[in-house]
């Protein structure tokens, strides 16, 4: 899941860069939420405000009952203010904020006025209530910065307004017992309001940001999971195609039946890298009449690694196979050097190569073989692929033409043909290079042909089916955590 959710991420941010991946929200909606989160605790804190200062109009009769009718007419009026101000203010088109700060406005001044009429006893007595609207307000409201000033400048204002009208005291006296520690708790509630509303707008903001990433990601996500399924059958179809072609391919490859028929003693190694293979191998009987010898057959085995290896390869074999077979029909040829000449040809013609400078380049190495066992007697043609024969553990090569089936120049060559008389007991061993080049091992290197001409020399004497046997356990263990580098086949064939 962990795993599911990084790609999805890494997906986005491929695609969109971490620049267009833009989650900010603008103030205007990130304010419009901060409205609407805390209105309805401002609405509660506000009618609790007018209530308290309503209430605490019986103390004022208590402790300064000669001032009470002026106190409760100026409580009257600032709560009464207030609640109209809260009950119309959608009609009067002002927020909850302002509604609060005319409140606690309201209430700063009346203690202001409360102030200048007291004597140094109840001024004193009264500063812990003024202390508490400011502590009250510094706790529980949330407005922005410029109303915690206006509110501080007003207040010493009225306060300076209303000392000078009404108080009988000295100015050291007012200052002391009250008015410098009020102000500086009004200066610590205007710093509490603004680090509060920051951290509140933040704290919205940021979990408005993380909702909009969120559904983003579950956008994209599933934009991407709906990719990925297109993705995933794209490739079942493209696969079930290629398993298709493997089909084909594999019924084209002479079946074990027929060379069965044709050699008492073979094997074949054929171990394609991927589904379909560039290498192939191909073997059939041709009728041949030589005077009055009545008729003779002569067998044929072609083994080539076409350019490339996989579905482009695989296209190539279809190719090389085809020809070979029209070549074994064509009476005109006789030879493996005259059927790679014609193969050569075909192959150019096919892929438009007869021009030097033509930017399609393939083809194919090939070796192929013309058995006559009657008399022992061997042809061999090359194109970059040798055949090796082991005859009493001794390792002959024969050498292929160093130009390969579809090479263009500016003379066409013709690939030579090659004799040889076998002797029974002889191992003949035709393949192509995806065997020596194989990597592995402790190194990480090349198997190479030098251990690959050993292991055939150290067990040409074994039956023919456990040099398979071998040569594909060995092969397997040298590529043991590497993957394998090209298509294999090697064909061995022991002469009775």
């Amino acid at each position: 899941m962990y795993l599911n959710g990084f790609f999805i991420i890494f997906t986005l941010i491929k695609k969109y860069g971490l620049s267009n991946f833009n989650t900010s929200i603008s103030d205007e909606t990130v304010k419009q939420e901060f409205y609407k989160s805390t209105e309805r605790f401002h609405v509660i804190a506000c009618w609790i405000g007018v209530f308290l200062d309503m209430v605490w109009a019986a103390s004022d009769y208590v402790v300064i009952p000669h001032a009470f009718i002026s106190f409760l007419l100026f409580r009257f009026a600032v709560s009464a203010s207030s609640v109209i101000l809260l009950l119309f203010r959608k009609q009067l088109g002002i927020s909850i904020y302002f509604c609060l700060f005319f409140l606690v406005l309201g209430i700063s001044i009346q203690n202001s006025y409360m102030w200048s009429v007291m004597d140094l006893e109840h001024m004193h007595q009264h500063t812990f209530a003024y202390m508490a609207l400011f502590i009250g307000a510094g706790m529980l409201v949330l407005w922005e910065f410029y109303l915690s000033i206006v509110l501080l400048v007003v207040t010493i204002i009225s306060n300076i307004i209303f000392y000078k009208l009404n108080s009988s005291l000295q100015l050291e006296e007012f200052l002391i017992n009250g008015g410098l520690l009020t102000l500086t708790v009004a200066l610590f509630c205007v710093f509490l309001i603004r680090t509060r509303y920051k951290l509140t707008y933040n704290g919205i903001k940021s979990r408005m940001e993380l909702a909009l990433s969120r559904d983003i990601i579950e956008k994209e996500h599933e934009t991407v999971m709906l990719q990925k399924e297109e993705i995933e059958e794209k490739n079942r179809e493209i696969l079930s195609s290629i398993r298709y072609a493997k089909r084909i391919q594999s019924a084209l490859l002479p079946h074990e039946e027929v060379l069965d028929d044709l050699y008492k003693e073979y094997f074949v190694f054929y171990q394609p890298k991927d589904i379909v293979s560039g290498d192939f191998y191909w073997a059939t009987k041709v009728k041949t009449t030589t005077g009055n010898e009545g008729d003779k057959y002569v067998h044929l085995f072609a083994v080539a690694d076409c350019t490339g290896h996989g579905v482009p390869g695989a296209f190539m074999s279809l190719i090389g196979n085809n020809f070979l077979k029209q070549s074994a029909k064509d009476k005109a040829i006789n030879t493996p050097a005259q059927a790679l000449d014609f193969l050569n040809t075909n192959v150019i013609a096919t892929l438009n190569q007869s021009v030097i400078d033509s930017p399609v380049r393939d083809g194919m190495d090939i070796v192929l073989v013309a058995l006559d066992l009657s008399t022992n007697a061997l042809q061999f043609a090359g194109a970059n692929n040798p055949i090796y024969i082991i005859r009493n553990k001794e390792l002959i090569v024969l050498k292929p033409d160093k130009h390969a089936i579809g090479s263009v120049s500016d003379v066409v060559k013709s690939f030579t043909n090659h004799h040889f008389k076998l002797e029974a007991g002889d191992c003949i061993y035709l393949f192509t290079d995806g065997y020596a080049d194989q990597f592995g091992g402790k190194d990480g290197k090349k198997l190479k042909y030098k251990k690959f001409e050993e292991l055939l020399l150290q067990n040409a004497h074994l039956p023919m089916k456990e040099q398979k046997h071998i040569l594909k356990t060995v092969f397997e263990d040298w590529k043991t955590g590497y993957e394998q580098t090209d298509d294999v086949c090697v064909v061995g064939i022991k002469i009775s």
